[in-house]
């Protein structure tokens, strides 16, 4: 008897190491200010519940804040496919590893609306960005 499971797609998941206390990373990755430096402008605040937007190549994309626990892990929703992006920081000597997730990916199949293509190509794409953004980040930071 065949069973229909349905899968997703896995999650992105992107870890740099920072030269940079934890604190100065945080900076970067829980204020508006900080975010706009290294990944999209936005209208963020540090306070779960917060619904706010990036400007992304799309167009803004609704967020909203889901939990921090300063100085180690923001996540929030984005944008209205399921989407889960978190930011988890780890304090390692004088530096921090810096580790992106985005989750909440759905079946391979499954077209997303806004860009009109399937979310197995679009994780491609995005996992390929954040790499590009993860570095950004990295540079910013240790400026």
């Amino acid at each position: 008897m065949e069973t229909n499971k349905q899968t997703t797609v896995p999650e992105i998941k992107q870890t740099i190491l920072i030269e940079a206390p934890i604190q100065k990373v945080w900076n970067f990755v829980s204020t508006s200010e900080g975010i706009e430096a290294w990944f999209m402008p936005n209208n963020f605040e540090p306070t779960v519940g917060h619904e706010f937007h990036v400007q992304s190549p799309f167009g803004p994309s609704p967020c909203k804040v889901l939990d921090i626990e300063d100085p180690n892990r923001l996540s929030f929703s984005w944008d209205t496919d399921g989407w889960i992006v978190s930011f988890i920081l780890k304090e390692v000597d004088d530096k921090t590893e810096f580790t992106l997730i985005h989750g909440g990916w759905k079946h391979p199949d499954e077209v997303i609306g806004k860009a009109n293509e399937t979310s197995s190509v679009i994780r491609e794409r995005m996992a390929q960005g954040w790499v590009g953004i993860v570095e950004n980040l990295k540079k910013v930071v240790e400026k």
